[in-house]
């Protein structure tokens, strides 16, 4: 006789294993979907992915005790950013009373302190297919196949943009700090990564498809010499140490998160462009606010009841909406290379740059205050 569950997770990712972690400590029975793995020949030969998450994903994983060591998660004190005619803001930790703006966490660290966690939870069985359950929570990341079983619209905007991703060494340390750049179309990031006396950084470089094609295919010492032109002398002399990774950049979202017995979380729900670094931050808060509802609700109410799974999907969509609609028009200001545009965010950022009282308010925001 098959099992039953009380939630089945499809995807154990980040977010699929926060929320299995979450779930399982409400004494939940959850089956975790496992994703198939990619071909050995497929696999990157170094993971370069690397995230900013806030206050308010440290505090999560914290308490499931999964958080990375210290040189898998690197405070970030300072943020400064540039545009492309002398507008330049600066965002510091100071300004909101943290030790940290935010963590910039190495991905493949965070995910085997997941693993482990996973391991050793007796509420929590790894499963290669889809459980009977009274809830189905769909965390497969925005190619998810599962989505149209529940007849979900997905929509996509798509930017004509990829984004890279590499690591690089400087020859100064970065002293905490990340910096970002919008040059001529393209938005580039630095993000500290080693602990506070590291000199290691990622790149997340969003280029035009034609651009980021060639930066892609370009020499490592070219590349570089491409990246110092826009960096300066601001993070010091950089050396690539990594193959390049890249993806192409949309605005994604599922026209309906809940239903009878189901619901989306993280990427199977919503994508951002990454210039705000807040893509995982959106899927680790839908985890803690779905297993917040479901761990609130009347003694009466099923898991998977569709009033219920509705108070989730209230919660968390103008969150999302929110943060969507700034990274797109972010990305619509300072993709323009006209120079009246270009007059205009210049001018924007120089009066935001002026106003104490605005950027504290934003800087709590991105803080996850």
């Amino acid at each position: 006789m098959s099992k039953t569950f009380d939630v089945c997770i499809r995807g154990d990712g980040v977010v699929g294993r926060t929320l299995a972690l979450l779930l399982a400590r409400e004494r939940l029975r959850v089956a975790l979907v496992s994703q198939p793995q990619p071909a050995e020949e497929e696999l990157p030969s170094a993971d370069v992915r690397a995230y900013a998450l806030n206050s308010a994903s440290r505090k999560v994983l914290e308490a499931l005790r999964v958080w990375p060591d210290a040189p898998f998660a690197t405070p970030v004190r300072e943020m400064q950013v540039w545009g492309d005619d002398g507008g330049q803001i600066d965002f510091t930790a100071d300004s909101v009373a943290q030790d940290a703006l935010a963590w910039i966490v190495d991905v493949p660290a965070l995910e085997q302190q997941l693993i482990q966690a996973v391991r050793y939870q007796p509420q929590i069985e790894l499963v290669t297919a889809p459980a009977k359950a009274a809830l189905t929570v769909i965390c497969e990341g925005k190619k998810s196949t599962s989505r149209d079983e529940f007849g979900v619209q997905w929509t996509v905007k798509t930017y004509a943009q990829k984004a890279i991703a590499a690591r690089l060494d400087a020859n100064l340390p970065h002293q905490g700090i990340a910096r970002q750049w919008f040059v001529n179309g393209d938005i580039v990031a630095l993000l500290p990564l080693g602990g506070d006396d590291g000199r290691a950084v990622a790149l997340v470089w969003s280029a035009s498809l034609k651009h980021a094609e060639a930066l892609e295919h370009m020499p490592p010492e070219q590349f570089c010499a491409a990246l110092q032109a826009i960096c300066g002398p601001e993070a010091g002399q950089l050396i690539l140490t990594s193959d390049r990774a890249t993806w192409p950049l949309a605005l994604s979202n599922a026209d309906r998160w809940t239903g009878n017995g189901w619901a989306l979380a993280g990427d199977a729900a919503h994508t951002v462009h990454p210039l705000s670094g807040q893509g995982l931050n959106l899927g680790l808060a839908d985890a803690a606010c779905l297993a917040g509802v479901l761990a609130q609700r009347e003694y009466w109410r099923a898991l998977g009841d569709e009033k219920l799974l509705r108070r989730y999907e209230r919660a968390r969509k103008a969150d999302v909406a929110a943060m969507g609609a700034v990274t797109d028009g972010l990305y619509g200001l300072f993709a323009q290379s006209d120079e009246r545009w270009q007059a205009l965010r210049n001018w924007g950022m120089k009066g935001f740059a002026r106003s104490s009282l605005l950027k504290r308010w934003v800087t709590g925001q991105a803080a996850g205050l």
